[in-house]
């Protein structure tokens, strides 16, 4: 129960419907005294009626004041946010603690607005600008700071543990003193003041107890954690196979208990274990975004995996992320990122392993497309040197690197310098690895039969490049024509000079169009890859 002081000049009328307005339409009102309904009498002028009408006035210089009992609570003044939002309210049909696990501050700015807050009032608790708060909430911009999310946390009243932000240094005290209290009933606190520097013994094997108990209950069990890394080997497993809106739908459920575990205080050699399965998972997050041409969130799931493998301190896992996450600026951005990533796997590479062997390949084909024909071919050279020392055996696990990955590469970095006749050889002997696989991986196939179409319309066979490149796509389920496949059967139209095409580019042309009016990433909107 709130009171709030409505200031009334004299000979001025206020009836009940402006007081609604300025507190928000509180449903029912009480005055201070007299207790009667708002809706029962108006405002009257100073001295006239005033017992009769309920009011509880007070007279100072010019202004006449009425104190006004707001049953529903502070809620209902503009500004003041009801801590029981959090614990009932929901968004898009989802309980609103599902965004505050996420930490997705724009949907919680975009609830509190909802329930009338303006994005002022929103900026004036967290200690941000109005304009930043509104270009939040639109997504324009992006909270990660530490420090901001634990102001949001405080500001709004969202109970910290919700967002993983920790207890401010005066909670913890209070909380140590709530449930320290022994049988008796006194608290850390009684103790000092009883025994001055000496505390009772008892007391504080108690506190000991319960922190014993507390570090159990926020451990993960080895058990626990050998099924999670299980679950996560079979996602590895499927992941080539499958198509990317699937896993990214089997994925999410993983993520989050991870994070939820990750939250909570782990010895150091769980938390890297689980810090090492986030970084995996981030990737695949990652890859299957990056295939729908979700750029943008590409790039902040690979920045998470970054992340997770440095924190994981695996100096393999380090140079796994790096080189797969080198391939989103090749495929959709500036392939000299590429190589700069690809060289900063290759400087963690404690030793020679299939990872810098990937680093080195993924390299190579960057430089290739930056028309780096003499650096790219002792790249290329360099890659295949790694892969004779280091490479995998044959599988079809993500993140190996057998022979036909590191062809698939080469056949990008041979089509990209102009040697058809080398990318050819190339090429025939990626897929037929391909074909002979139990596991019937489906893009990667598919984009070399790409890099054939552009060795053809590198030879000026314009139209078979045009039909091989459409049989290429067409083939693939519809599922798994994403973006990445789209856009590079989109390079086959453009390397066709446009007095050079033909009808069936200009086809080529129009069936890329169709497909991607057909595709609709996770958010059902049309996809827009970064310039």
């Amino acid at each position: 129960m709130i009171v709030a002081v409505a200031l009334v000049r004299p000979n001025h009328f206020v009836g009940p419907e402006n007081l609604r307005r300025n507190l928000r339409d509180p449903k029912h009102l009480k005055f201070v005294g007299a207790c009667v309904p708002l809706h029962s009498s108006l405002i009257p002028r100073p001295g006239a009626g005033l017992v009769n009408s309920g009011w509880t006035p007070g007279i100072s210089g010019n202004v006449f004041s009425i104190e006004v009992v707001i049953e529903k609570g502070a809620s209902d003044l503009p500004g003041a946010v009801d801590p029981a939002w959090w614990v009932t309210g929901t968004w898009d049909g989802r309980p609103i603690g599902v965004f505050l696990a996420k930490r997705d501050v724009a949907t919680i700015f975009r609830f509190v607005h909802a329930r009338g807050i303006s994005y002022n009032a929103i900026g004036a608790l967290v200690g941000l600008s109005a304009n930043r708060v509104a270009e939040i909430a639109k997504d324009v911009r992006q909270v990660t700071a530490y420090e901001v999310l634990e102001r949001v946390a405080v500001g709004l009243q969202i109970p910290r543990p919700a967002m993983g932000v920790g207890l401010l240094e005066s909670e913890s005290l209070s909380a140590l003193n709530r449930h320290s209290d022994n049988v008796d009933g006194r608290s850390v606190g009684h103790i000092a003041a009883d025994h001055g520097p000496t505390a009772d013994l008892d007391m504080l094997a108690g506190i000991r107890a319960g922190l014993d108990e507390a570090l159990a209950s926020s451990t993960v069990s080895p058990r626990q954690m050998e099924l999670i890394e299980e679950s996560v080997a079979e996602h590895v497993q499927a992941y080539p196979a499958s198509a990317p809106s699937l896993m990214l739908t089997r994925l999410a459920g993983e993520c989050a208990e991870v994070q939820a575990l990750s939250r909570r205080r782990q010895p150091a050699m769980l938390q890297a274990r689980l810090s090492g399965a986030a970084a995996l998972l981030a990737t695949m997050c990652a890859d299957a975004l990056m295939r729908l041409g979700e750029i943008r969130q590409a790039k902040l799931w690979y920045r998470t995996a970054l992340v997770a493998s440095d924190d994981s301190a695996e100096p393999r896992l380090r140079v796994l992320v790096r080189a797969q996450a080198a391939m989103l600026p090749y495929y959709f951005g500036d392939p000299r990122r590429t190589v700069s990533l690809a060289d900063a796997a290759l400087a963690l590479s404690e030793a020679a392993s299939p990872s810098s062997a990937l680093a080195a390949a993924a390299r190579a084909r960057a430089l290739a497309r930056l028309g780096a024909v003499d650096a790219a071919r002792a790249a290329i050279g360099e890659a295949r040197r790694s892969f004779d020392e280091v490479g995998d055996a044959d599988s079809d696990e993500a993140f190996r690197f057998p022979a036909k990955r590191l062809l698939f590469y080469l056949s990008g970095a041979t089509t990209w310098i102009g040697d058809t006749a080398a990318a050819y050889g190339v090429q025939e002997a990626a897929l037929q690895l391909y074909q002979a696989s139990p596991v019937k991986t489906l893009i990667d196939p598919a984009l070399i039969r790409l890099d054939q179409a552009m060795c053809l319309a590198s030879d000026r066979r314009t139209a078979e490049a045009a039909a091989e490149a459409q049989k290429a796509v067409d083939e693939l389920p519809r599922l798994q024509r994403t973006e990445l496949v789209l856009a590079r059967a989109a390079d086959v139209v453009e390397a066709v000079p446009r007095s050079k095409r033909g009808p069936e580019v200009v086809a080529l042309s129009h069936y890329i169009a169709a497909c991607r009016s057909q595709t609709r990433t996770l958010a059902g909107g049309t996809v827009s890859p970064d310039p």
